[in-house]
């Protein structure tokens, strides 16, 4: 019988072959990444070329998990062919996207998420300025928050919508984990605490709980808030991993967040339309005539026609006192025929009316 030395060689070799197939096969893909740019830029032209198909994304990643047969599990196998296919798309040219920054946000951890860590990632100072950089073309796309499952939607991001002729190209959903983190020996010893006020409020409970005398200060982002906590004597900051791997910081309290599956919703926004995935969601932009039951008939055709409604947000118009327009997101994409149908009917009931985008769903 072989000992235990031998048959731990025995798969370590096997390990060794299997990783150099691995590796042959991904050198493989990479080589028909570099095929399909030359094929592009032959028939489109460099300039003209879209090297980044969302649908085509989504559609793998799908099947991928979908035909995992374990041991991982279909999430994790995910998140490893994304960084394979961002290596590869950058291959073809490496894509330029602005977040929400600075460096170390959920905002960036989103856009790694969605994009892989082979993407540039652009950090700006506020959500208006992402939208800018991706109107004049600056980068290819920009990642902003639109919702929390705790404290509800961003308003600035939506408010852009009224002002920008962008689409949504696609949404990433992210776990909030929020950790206490300073240079400090004793938790009761901390004289302040610094953070986003989202982040502030997301941890509500358990700081009234534990530090309740504690002065909490908001600040622009978490980012910011450790970079503070790193300086200042006495100070500690709740922040996430992304800035705490920028800091160095130590965790004094780690998933301090009152609720547990505390995710917040993130928005891909670029210049081009995205075609059909199979699994897509589309988000309206519209406002009903000033009568009696416009709302309800403005929601009845996509009642009729069977489609789920996931979300309705309303928002000041800019208009006028109390005219409102409303966002609003069900599952399906403008392109197939029973969606187009109801959108034809919602839209002789609109006083306005904007598809802001038909996008895949979030895989991961």
């Amino acid at each position: 019988m072989a000992t235990e030395q031998e048959q731990l060689l025995a798969i370590r070799n096997r390990i060794d072959a299997i990783d150099r197939q691995i590796l042959d096969l991904i050198s493989q893909r990479a080589r028909c990444a570099q095929d399909v740019a030359r094929v592009k830029q032959a028939f489109g032209g460099a300039k003209d070329a879209v090297f980044y198909r969302p649908e085509r994304e989504a559609q793998v990643l799908r099947r991928v998990m979908d035909d995992n047969p374990g041991p991982l599990s279909s999430e994790e196998v995910g998140r490893l062919f994304r960084e394979i296919m961002s290596a590869c798309l950058a291959l073809e040219r490496p894509l330029r996207i602005a977040f929400l920054g600075p460096e170390g946000t959920f905002t960036q951890a989103a856009a790694f998420k969605h994009f892989g860590h082979s993407a540039i990632t652009v950090p700006l100072r506020a959500i208006d300025e992402v939208f800018r950089e991706v109107e004049s073309g600056v980068v290819d796309y920009g990642v902003v928050p639109v919702e929390n499952s705790t404290e509800g939607v961003v308003n600035h991001t939506l408010d852009m919508f009224l002002l920008s002729s962008l689409n949504i190209c696609g949404e990433v959903q992210l776990r909030i984990h929020h950790h206490l983190c300073g240079f400090v020996d004793d938790v009761k010893a901390i004289t302040r605490i610094y953070s986003h006020q989202q982040s502030l409020a997301q941890c509500r409970e358990w700081l009234d709980l534990n530090l309740p005398h504690v002065p909490r200060v908001p600040v622009a982002s978490n980012a910011e808030a450790a970079r503070i906590a790193l300086n200042e004597p006495g100070s500690a900051c709740i922040t996430g991993q992304g800035a705490i791997d920028i800091y160095q910081l130590p965790i004094l309290a780690g998933n301090i967040e009152d609720q547990p599956d505390n995710t917040t919703r993130f928005l891909i926004i670029g210049q081009q339309p995205i075609p059909p995935s199979g699994d897509d969601r589309t988000t309206l932009l519209v406002s009903s005539y000033n009568r009696p039951g416009s709302l309800q008939a403005l929601l009845a055709p996509l009642a009729e026609h069977g489609l789920t409604m996931t979300r309705i947000e309303s928002r000041p118009s800019r208009k006028g006192m109390w005219d409102y327009v409303f966002f609003i997101d069900f599952d399906g994409h403008c392109e197939e025929p029973l969606v187009a149908t109801a959108l034809s009917e919602l839209k002789q009931e609109a006083s306005l009316f904007r598809i802001l985008g038909s996008y895949p769903k979030g895989v991961l």
